[in-house]
């Protein structure tokens, strides 16, 4: 079993950054593929990017394509959002999330983080 925690959320004026951070704890974080999705008030949760086990490869929803930057640290069980360039309708709760496979779908996701609160002020 794996248990998510995030950090690193707040309130940010346009154009700014952030970079949120998720740990993990279980001794299988490596194996699993890692995601950050996000939901803002009014709208179904967002894919927004996504990492290999290995860290080999990426996916990026395309409202943050080239904005935003996933990584891990296996050594560490951390995952990363580097977050540039931010813009209002970026505001949400980002939560991480664990699966056994790597994907989009937050329907293969096992486990779940409690989120962060991402406001981007205009």
């Amino acid at each position: 079993q794996v248990q998510l925690v995030e950090s690193g959320g707040g309130v940010v004026q346009a154009g700014g950054s952030l970079r949120l951070s998720c740990a993990a704890s279980g001794r299988t974080f490596s194996s699993y593929a890692m995601g950050w999705f996000r939901h803002a008030p009014g709208k179904d949760r967002q894919f927004v990017a996504a990492i290999t086990w290995t860290g080999s490869s990426t996916s990026y929803a395309d409202s943050v394509k080239g904005r935003f930057t996933i990584s891990r640290d296996n050594a560490k069980d951390m995952v990363y959002l580097q977050m540039d360039s931010l813009k209002p309708e970026d505001t949400a709760v980002y939560c991480c999330a664990a699966a056994r496979d790597y994907t989009v779908l937050p329907a293969y996701y096992h486990y779940w983080g409690q989120g962060t609160q991402v406001t981007v002020s205009s």
